[in-house]
């Protein structure tokens, strides 16, 4: 706790602007270790109210919070909450006017604001670094919200992740002696594995970690065998039909699925949309807007669906095509039933030889492909690199340059002296990063085997996640397996 802000104080600003009496658990506790200024790893099952835990320290402090966040719909989300509070918090991300980025410029210029939501590389590009490395510009903290996605996306699909644990000792450097810039990371989901990269690429320093489990009694888990393509849109359509009129959500692995599936529905009589990360920011929001006031029965999305958005009632989530991984999966059937009332979530797949219906097998396959080339393109590149460079000079020079830095880091084989100069070790071995693709398969086939899996599936999930003796002997009772 600070020296001015008494426990008190907490509780009658957590009344004032959230108009709640107490924190559920652990909310207290985490707010205090921030309050403390204390490093700390969070791992709080989707609906746990992870957002107060930051939002409320910020507002309490003098400075800014940086809030790192991986999709501009979820800033938007959080942003739009707080600012209908009249708190101040704004975003920075690529899709604002050239308008909108001065104006919440000149607010950080001036330290009107006490939370920031930005990206990774919204964080690194030169403007915004150049005015956060400002000495009188005083930050409060670095909030990682969503870290899984440093794990999941960090190595190729969003390699500035990788850059971020170089972050507070270069700001630190330009704050005046004795500043301190704690960091605490927020997840759904994270396995021992996962915590451990997360540390790691943070630098966390002794973080107070708050790791609870993510069972949840009323959600009902179930995997169905489809045999054909059009018996997979048949079986979903019954399930949606036996739950007339209630909240639900179709999760799609791709943008082109989701908007097939949304027409095929429409075709059916269905008010239904495809969400997806290709839209403008007002038509992502006035497809959430219609799913939150209920016009909207449910939404087909991919995963850049339902971070951030609060909606309690939601009965039914159906994948309609099983996720790559255990993370994006716990992820998405967390969003049902927040309110604690019963939510079935339902996942259809191939059946496992994957020859009468191959769909599954070759989506997987094409993911697996896929991030095998990103290696073997790295692999090429790593005897080019010079050993001393900056990224900017790196991905000038190399169509997969910032890539290659990002995985040589993931395989240690590279060191961050600043966020944008590295040090590549002059021993660095390609064959490293052949490791680290083995590795990503095999997180891969987790997602396999607990498809299918015929012990307790909530079981599964929590061996899965690292929480064994919540597991052992666990028979859920209400997922498929169970069931039978």
């Amino acid at each position: 706790m600070t020296e001015t802000t008494s426990w008190n104080d907490v509780r009658i600003a957590f009344k004032k602007i959230w108009g709640y009496d107490n924190f559920r658990p652990p909310q207290g506790e985490i707010i205090r270790s921030i309050l403390e200024g204390r490093d700390a790893l969070i791992v709080l099952p989707t609906g746990g109210g992870k957002s107060i835990c930051f939002q409320l320290p910020a507002l309490l402090q003098t400075g800014l919070t940086l809030v790192i966040s991986p999709l501009v719909a979820l800033m938007e989300n959080q942003v739009q909450e707080l600012r209908d509070r009249n708190l101040p918090a704004a975003l920075l991300h690529s899709q604002l006017t050239p308008q909108q980025r001065r104006h919440t410029l000149q607010a950080l210029e001036n330290q009107e604001l006490r939370l920031l939501y930005l990206s990774p590389e919204t964080l690194l590009s030169a403007p915004v670094w150049e005015r956060l490395s400002q000495p009188h510009l005083k930050i409060n903290g670095l909030i990682l919200d969503e870290a899984h996605c440093l794990v999941q996306w960090g190595d190729t699909f969003r390699p500035a992740y990788r850059r971020l644990g170089a972050v507070r000792p270069t700001l630190l450097k330009s704050k005046p002696p004795g500043s301190q810039i704690p960091i605490a990371a927020f997840t759904a989901t994270a396995d021992p594995s996962a915590q451990d990269t997360i540390s790691q690429v943070l630098q966390l320093q002794h973080p107070q970690a708050f790791l609870i489990s993510p069972y949840r009694q009323n959600l009902n888990l179930d995997v169905q065998i489809v045999w054909t393509p059009r018996g997979r849109r048949q079986k979903m359509l019954q399930f949606i039909q036996a739950r007339n009129r209630q909240s639900g959500l179709v999760y799609v692995r791709s943008r082109r699925d989701g908007e097939e599936l949304a027409q095929w529905f429409g075709e059916r009589g269905y008010a239904t949309t495809a969400y997806h990360a290709g839209l403008s920011s007002q038509e992502r929001r006035e497809i959430e807007q219609s799913w939150l006031s209920g016009k909207t029965q449910f939404v087909v999305c991919t995963c850049a669906f339902g971070m951030g958005i609060n909606k309690p009632d939601v009965r039914w989530v159906v994948h309609f095509q099983p996720p790559q991984l255990l993370s994006e999966y716990i992820q998405e059937v967390g969003r049902g039933g927040r309110d604690g009332k019963p939510a079935d979530a339902l996942t259809l797949i191939s059946e496992p030889t994957g020859w009468l219906n191959s769909e599954d097998k070759q989506k997987r396959q094409f993911f697996v492909d896929q991030m095998r080339s990103q290696y073997q393109d790295a692999q090429r590149l790593v005897k080019k690199l010079p050993e001393h460079g900056n990224v900017a000079a790196v991905s000038q020079q190399f169509r997969q340059g910032e890539v290659a830095l990002a995985l040589l880091h993931s395989a240690e084989q590279l060191e961050w002296q600043d966020p944008f100069h590295y040090h590549k070790h002059p021993s660095s071995d390609s064959r490293a990063l052949v490791n680290l693709s083995s590795h990503q398969v095999q997180v891969q086939k987790l997602m396999t085997q607990y498809l299918t899996t015929r012990q307790c599936r909530w079981q599964f999930l929590l061996k899965a996640f690292g929480f064994k003796k919540e597991a052992m002997g666990l028979k859920c009772g209400h997922c498929d397996n169970c069931r039978k």
